[in-house]
């Protein structure tokens, strides 16, 4: 994580509108004024406003020791992007889960393939 975002004191800030709920909720978009530096990825920003401001927001990632990348695919002002590669930008940037898979909370989705999730083998075999 960036230093800028360790400390909070980077100097500039943006904004992070962030969708919130789970299946059967009516979604809501949290706003969240984020320290930035410029490189800074949309992933460090959230993990810092899970660290320091609302440690309920939830988010999925498993960077390079987990060999599980891509979990943290989200939709970047209505664009499919990775958290860890998007950088955030001045003035305000919407996150929202992807529209194209099961909503788990917030910004997770269920983005395990049908034939690969354990309820489904289970059913399988009776």
């Amino acid at each position: 994580m960036s230093e800028a975002l360790n400390s909070g004191s980077a100097g500039k800030t943006m904004t992070l509108r962030i969708r919130r709920g789970g299946p059967g909720e009516t979604p809501r978009y949290d706003t969240f004024e984020v320290p930035y530096q410029d490189g800074t990825s949309v992933l460090d920003a959230v993990m810092w406003i899970h660290g320091h401001v609302d440690p309920s927001l939830a988010i999925r990632y498993s960077c390079v020791n987990a060999n599980a990348c891509k979990e943290c695919m989200l939709l970047v002002d209505g664009k499919v992007e990775y958290a860890c590669t998007a950088r955030l930008k001045a003035g305000t940037m919407t996150l929202d889960p992807l529209d194209n898979k099961e909503l788990i909370r917030d910004l997770v989705t269920d983005i395990v393939p049908p034939k690969e999730r354990l309820r489904n083998i289970l059913a399988e075999r009776g």
